[in-house]
């Protein structure tokens, strides 16, 4: 017979080994909300209006960053570093690891068909995973 703590303990999730990622900058995940736009705004000097009319797109699913004509998030320097990394969106900060993508390895595969970072780069722990996963539900 299994004790009561046999019970409550779960298998570690699928991703327990870590996963590996690495940003390719490309900017096409790069989703805001009014307060990081104010934000992002504010850091690169010009008021919320004229950097939504400039950087910013609106689209049915909310707003986006614009991209550059080669598809690279427009706050992208030309070393490929984000002139505002310290206020990036929260989408920006935690993607790929958000719940939906981490469901299962299936659902992570079929993040990995709409971005290029996916399956690449450095391997991220499972507690750095995990931090992310928890911020993205707060």
């Amino acid at each position: 017979m299994r004790s009561r703590l046999d019970r409550r303990m779960k298998s570690p999730p699928w991703y327990a080994e870590g996963l590996c990622f690495g940003c390719r900058a490309c900017g096409g995940c790069v989703w805001l909300n009014e307060g990081e736009l104010a934000a992002i705004a504010g850091h690169v000097g010009l008021p919320a209006p004229e950097f939504r009319r400039t950087y910013v797109r609106s689209l049915l699913r909310g707003l986006s960053l614009r991209e550059k004509s080669n598809y690279d998030c427009i706050l992208l320097d030309g070393q490929g570093r984000c002139i505002a990394y310290e206020l990036r969106p929260l989408q920006c900060r935690v993607w790929p690891f958000w719940p939906s993508n981490l469901r299962s390895p299936e659902t992570w595969q079929e993040a990995a068909r709409r971005c290029p970072g996916i399956g690449r780069g450095l391997l991220i722990s499972f507690e750095q995973i995990e931090s992310f996963r928890m911020e993205m539900k707060r």
